[in-house]
């Protein structure tokens, strides 16, 4: 399947209210294929209802969402999604082989993303008015290479490369003759408007912004923040944040912007946003945007928890005092790149991952791990710089309910993005050069905002703490696609000593089986 058949997604959605429990959203994705041309070269994007992105879903929290996707190709298809508490399931369990390892990042490269938009329960206050509308702004790189070239490129060993420009919801913001496009966001003077902001990208760090007006941060990653003000927002590859946008200015036509970071060739993507009644053109002059990491670090130094606010159910955010924990285990990932055999390959503390023919999770659940993966190949401190590099599955473990600190160590030059599968977690402290015991007398103990992706600066480290009371097999991963699909992830096998329903569910009947377990019998039931 060439690229330049696009992936067309169409979505259905049915609630169901179900007494005595929370009600249960029923979403449906038709995922066929069509053609698009974003920058101009014919691509073929994985898009909703005939566009790329896809259509918005939105749900109220706690609502209990189940998706179904039909591909309509040659290809198979699988999805993530961000930002999202998933309790009670078992993390990788579908049965695709190896096909499944490029699949999400080639859909991911051709467009295959939308938003899901989760609102707070009504009786759950929320820390700010409700805007006049919301927008979502789904910012990201985009290659023209077709993904088949791309899932090549990996394949032998190589880079994707630079990408070849930047999309804010699917366009540049220009036609070829370098005209506007039209306005992507419509505002009337003297409301506020909510703009949902989200990396999209595979592999390039973002600077978000609006000409002429200011951004109040209220969330990220599903969490209310400390409401500060800033003229540009960096957000790292896998990232979400909510900003409030007052239309302040004289009616007119202003950019919205968004512009690589930390690279020396500065890409560059625009979309108009429009005052009704505006007849005034955007000023051709963009606001810059900010220069060096050291910018983005203090950035997310001023990022607080809003103590105050209501979380998804009806009690403060702060209720969680995270801090007066004890720390049972400290873990500390250093990420590596190297060659193997003459291939590119990155690995987590001296291991690059692959996948197994049987997924992981089924390998636990029937209990023949033992016949498809070992545990814990990396001790918990990287090995010397210098140490060999090995190709296999990486599967730690973590005790059911412990409080574990993660300290990502980053030795290269280039900007990390971590995602984990089924937490969030708090992200306490960062810092230049390298971790120690020391730097725990810097670490935010009071209002980290609680999430699920985190930045790592070049030769630097971030630390984050957790529970892990979430059982399953979860994936840790860098969000940068070429970086995960050559072994920078591992799984953390978390089980409840228990097995009860209360912590995990039973495998459903009808799930599919593959490799090592297709013939076996099921395991005993969770009770």
């Amino acid at each position: 399947m060439s690229r330049a058949a696009a992936v067309v997604l169409s979505v259905v959605a049915v609630l169901a209210l179900v007494s005595a429990e929370d009600p249960y959203l029923y979403f449906t994705w038709e995922v066929t294929y069509g053609t698009i041309a974003p920058l101009g070269v014919p691509s073929g994007p994985s898009s909703s209802t005939g566009s790329s992105p896809g259509p918005r879903s939105t749900a109220p929290a706690t609502t209990t969402s189940s998706s179904t996707s039909t591909t309509i190709s040659t290809s198979p298809s699988s999805s993530h999604g961000m930002g999202s508490s998933i309790g009670r399931t078992r993390g990788r369990t579908g049965c695709r082989g190896r096909t499944a390892r490029f699949c999400r990042a080639e859909l991911h490269a051709a467009g295959g993303f939308g938003s899901l938009r989760v609102h707070s329960r009504l009786l759950i206050p929320v820390p700010f008015d409700p805007p006049a509308d919301e927008f979502t702004a789904l910012i990201g790189d985009w290659y023209t290479k077709d993904h088949a070239v791309l899932a090549r490129l990996l394949e032998a060993g190589r880079s994707i490369g630079r990408p070849a420009g930047i999309l804010i919801n699917g366009k540049s913001g220009k036609d070829a003759a370098g005209k506007d496009d039209p306005p992507l966001f419509t505002v009337e003077a003297g409301k506020i408007y909510r703009f949902r902001v989200c990396n999209v990208g595979l592999k390039t760090s973002l600077n978000f912004r609006v000409q002429g007006h200011t951004l109040k941060l209220v969330e990220m990653d599903g969490s209310h923040t400390v409401q500060n003000t800033y003229d540009s927002l960096d957000v790292h590859v896998g990232q979400c944040y909510s900003v409030l946008v007052t239309a302040d200015q004289a009616v007119g036509d202003y950019y919205v912007v968004a512009s690589t970071r930390f690279v020396k060739q500065v890409q560059t993507a625009t979309a108009v946003l429009r005052y009704v009644g505006s007849t005034a053109p955007p000023s051709a002059v963009l606001p810059e945007a900010p220069s060096g990491w050291a910018w983005s670090l203090n950035q997310w130094r001023s990022f607080r928890w809003n103590l105050t606010a209501s979380a998804a159910r009806p009690n403060p955010q702060g209720s969680y005092h995270y801090g007066s924990i004890n720390i049972t285990r400290t873990i500390k990932l250093a990420n590596s790149r190297t060659r193997v055999d003459g291939k590119l390959r990155f690995a987590l503390n001296g291991v690059s991952h692959v996948n197994t023919d049987t997924p992981v999770k089924l390998a636990e659940y029937f209990n023949v791990s033992d016949g498809v993966f070992k545990y814990n190949l990396i001790g918990d401190v990287p090995p010397a710089a210098d140490a060999a590099v090995t190709i296999a599955p990486n599967i730690i473990t973590a005790e059911f309910r412990t409080f574990i600190e993660i300290v990502f160590e980053n030795p290269e030059k280039s900007i990390q993005s971590y995602h984990l599968d089924g937490y969030s977690f708090f992200p306490v402290g960062m810092g230049p050069g390298k971790w120690t015991p020391e730097s725990r007398k810097a670490y935010n103990l009071l209002d980290a905002v609680s999430r699920h992706t985190i930045q790592v600066y070049p030769r630097s480290w971030t630390a984050i703490m957790l529970t892990f009371d979430n059982a399953g097999m979860w994936n840790l991963r860098s969000e940068i696609w070429e970086r995960h699909y050559l072994g920078q992830q591992l799984y953390v096998s978390v089980l409840s000593p228990a097995r009860s329903l209360r912590d995990e569910y039973n495998m459903p009947d009808n799930a599919i089986r593959c490799g090592a377990v297709v013939s076996l019998p099921l395991p005993p039931s969770y009770v």
